[in-house]
């Protein structure tokens, strides 16, 4: 059962969805750019890792200054918790052009438009209106989407040799980006003398740089034509597939209101601004830690069952705890939480693996579970906004949490049996 986890296929990322291989069913396999002397990967891996690090920024920065934004801009409480949440649905919504984008134009060329986009997305939140606001945030959500699912098949096909240390660079790299975010968009909107503008925009910068760091990968990527081989049949209709993907689905809901609503909460609890986003920062990487602990054990068991059962109990406990234990305690509890849900993030993950017979069934699994479960995720987010509106309070949001911990149990108790999803894979004529 082990085996299946060291296929540089499968990389995760901090909340949990698994970064498909878009290139996982191409033939002829995509071969590496000219150039392949120890400077050249050196430049190479960085590049991918600082992209992934520009990939989680829009969405803690925002979180990290969600009360300012209301009070500048005048947004409503349904107005912010639709922002906590369109880029989650962004997420679902535009991962699957990532394959499509690279099959016709190269993974390089789309992970450079990427970039720029994303940047200008960023800067696009930066300028004081609410409609460019969330213009902005859903470009900047469609653009993570589609890096997401290239970045696995790059430190596949570049790094053969090195995917392990790599998955475990970028994946850091992500935690760093939405802990860096999270931490310092705060002080920064204090450096540049209360400026909500720039501090939201301002994290288009690291993104643009990037994009020139990465411009030379590009111009030296040889133009590839690559073609489907491989049809995955029957994983939409069958019920281990649907609770792997619900079990993502849920916990990644957990995840997102973390991302998209500790912060706030904790300041209405009377915690200032600085502080709340370093108890996020905090609960962040140890989450980070988590992921990289918790496949390690799970693989070690006959199945997943418990495991993923009581992760989702201690994400679900850590979070009652920010919301009403003594704020004396409030850094013991995010860093429970951080180890419930990275915990449960990197066992969801590798229950995608473990229940798929080979790369190909995992990469069809990981797509399914990608689009839905981040669809399903965004109403994590939305439902806290709606209930601090109509309650006032985030008090109510322990029973969302109650739900949605139960759910992600039952459905990863169920996914977490030794068994392999019920469909067939088809090599086409080509």
């Amino acid at each position: 059962m082990i085996a299946p986890l060291q296929d540089p296929t499968f990389a995760y990322d901090l909340t949990g969805e698994q970064l498909i291989d878009a290139e996982a069913d191409s033939v002829p396999q995509p071969q590496p750019p000219v150039g392949s002397g120890a400077a050249a990967r050196f430049l190479l891996g960085a590049s991918l890792v600082l992209i992934a690090f520009n990939l989680r920024p829009v969405f803690s920065s925002a979180s990290a200054l969600l009360p300012e934004i209301k009070k500048e801009l005048g947004l409503s409480s349904v107005g912010a918790s639709l922002l906590t949440t369109l880029p989650v649905v962004c997420l679902g919504a535009f991962s699957p052009l990532a394959p499509r984008l690279a099959q016709r134009i190269g993974a390089e060329r789309t992970l450079l438009g990427v970039l720029i986009l994303l940047a200008l997305g960023t800067a696009l939140r930066g300028l004081s209106s609410i409609p460019l606001l969330f213009v902005g945030t859903a470009l900047a959500g469609a653009c993570i989407a589609v890096g997401n699912v290239l970045l696995p098949g790059l430190v596949k096909r570049d790094f053969p040799d090195r995917a392990a240390l790599m998955t475990g660079f970028y994946t850091m790299a992500l935690c760093a980006g939405a802990a860096s975010a999270a931490g310092f968009t705060l002080p920064l909107e204090r450096i540049l003398s209360g400026s909500l503008s720039g501090a939201l925009a301002g994290w288009g910068l690291p993104a643009l740089i990037v994009a020139i760091i990465w411009l030379p990968q590009v111009l030296s990527t040889r133009k590839q034509i690559k073609r489907t081989g491989f049809s995955v049949q029957g994983l939409w209709c069958d019920r281990l597939a649907w609770r792997v993907t619900l079990f993502m689905g849920l916990q990644s809901a957990l995840a997102y209101c973390v991302f998209g609503w500790l912060g706030p909460i904790l300041r209405e609890r009377g915690v200032d601004g600085v502080t709340a986003g370093a108890i996020v920062s905090v609960s962040v990487m140890v989450q980070a830690a988590a992921c990289l602990v918790a496949p390690q054990i799970a693989v070690r068991g006959k199945d997943q069952r418990v495991i993923n059962a009581s992760l989702c109990a201690l994400a679900v406990v850590a979070l009652f705890g920010l919301l009403f234990a003594p704020l004396s305690t409030v850094w013991v509890w995010a860093v429970l939480q951080g180890i419930g849900q990275g915990g449960l993030i990197a066992v969801a993950m590798t229950t995608i693996v473990l229940r798929s017979r080979d790369s190909h069934v995992a990469a069809h699994l990981s797509g399914m579970a990608q689009c839905v479960g981040y669809l399903l995720a965004a109403i994590g987010p939305l439902v806290v906004g709606l209930i601090r509106s109509w309650t006032g309070s985030f008090a109510w949001s322990a029973v969302l949490f109650v739900v949605l911990g139960a759910g992600a149990a039952i459905n990863g108790w169920n996914a977490g049996r030794a068994q392999y999803v019920n469909v067939w894979t088809i090599e086409k004529a080509r």
